[in-house]
């Protein structure tokens, strides 16, 4: 014996999709619920279907529910912001610290760009808001684990910044050095200043070095701009320096030879750097000079020829403002405070 019930009553995916977002965005989450499943068994299998059918879950309380449709999302697209952001939800919300900042980092990496933000802004924002929180609380959890560890210990310097890299308080930068990278030397951004005793003698000469420096910058013709065109070089002014008497100059000595008008001008500085070691190499170095930043300039980012070396500054006149950030420290000029830096790391410097 045959039964015979009629017409199957049919669905429209279509019509089911924009009913149930509309149950969404309406806190029917049951209604929202059915109506993405007719989709499902209608062979839709999109992400975007996976990450509605999560979204209900997660109102309705089912974390099975939500945790298995975020995971069919991401098995069709790995790279979908918005399932990623909803799964690092879905593992904070369960407490899941690590895996919950996991998904928010890679969020935050394929959003890197302005271009590939666009559409994001609230997941990425969602995203940030998170992470910085969980960094916060590692931060503080790390902080009191190593109390009293003497991590302020001048020999603790290396641990110390690790930490600092490892919490995201600083950046990592590495030596990318223009022309010639010296392998398996340090990385090191400011070198410490006690592993170069000859500073002491050029510090103490500081009031004789800038009394001559001042001369020389009554002179306002003494000073040229830093940056030149080389002949027989191609030069791409990226920054806007070539030529630019915001940052000047004025060499005793300059691709290792002595400029000998200029030292004679300046017999108290000459005198104090007779016990530098200077790195000498015919038609190359040393460069000896009076650096000049104009109110108002800005050095850009930048990276230096080699990191087989350091560049080391003293600085004689320091108004409000005036700064140099080497990797990821910034430090504020000191008169009368050498330094020794990397400049093959990323830095630039200002005068404000």
């Amino acid at each position: 014996m045959s039964v015979s019930l009629g017409p199957r009553p049919t669905s429209n995916p279509d019509i089911d999709w924009q009913e149930g977002a509309r149950a969404l965005r309406e806190g029917r989450p049951h209604d929202a619920l059915a109506r993405f499943q007719k989709v499902a068994a209608a062979g839709r299998d999109t992400a975007t279907l996976w990450i509605g059918l999560a979204v209900a879950h997660q109102a309705l309380g089912d974390t099975a529910g939500e945790r298995a449709a975020l995971d069919r999302a991401l098995a069709l697209e790995p790279r979908n912001v918005m399932a990623l952001t909803l799964a690092g939800d879905h593992h904070a919300e369960a407490g899941d610290v690590r895996a919950a900042s996991a998904y928010y980092d890679v969020v935050l990496r394929l959003t890197a760009t302005p271009a590939a933000a666009q559409g994001h802004e609230a997941q990425v924002r969602r995203a940030r808001q998170m992470r910085d929180h969980f960094a916060g609380i590692y931060q503080r959890h790390l902080d009191d684990a190593l109390e009293g560890c003497g991590l302020d210990a001048p020999q603790a310097r290396r641990a110390r910044r690790a930490i600092e890299l490892l919490t995201g308080r600083a950046e990592l930068y590495l030596q990318q050095p223009k022309g010639l990278y010296f392998p398996e030397l340090p990385n090191i951004q400011y070198a410490p200043r006690d592993d170069f005793p000859w500073m002491d003698a050029i510090e103490a000469a500081t009031d004789d070095i800038r009394a001559e420096a001042q001369r020389v910058l009554s002179e306002d013709a003494a000073f040229q701009p830093y940056v030149e065109a080389e002949p027989n070089r191609p030069f791409f002014d990226d920054h806007g320096m070539l030529g630019n008497p915001s940052w000047s100059a004025f060499y005793l000595w300059k691709g290792g030879a002595p400029v000998a008008e200029n030292i004679a001008r300046c017999p108290a500085t000459a005198a104090a750097l007779e016990a530098a070691p200077l790195c000498r190499i015919p038609g190359r170095t040393p460069s000896i000079l009076f650096s000049l930043l104009r109110p108002g300039a800005h050095i850009a980012p930048h990276h230096g020829f080699t990191n087989a070396r350091y560049i080391c500054h003293l600085p004689l006149i320091v108004p409000q403002g005036c700064a140099m950030r080497v990797g990821s420290e910034t430090r504020s000029w000191a008169e009368g405070r050498a330094c020794a830096f990397d400049d093959s790391i990323e830095h630039e410097a200002w005068n404000r």
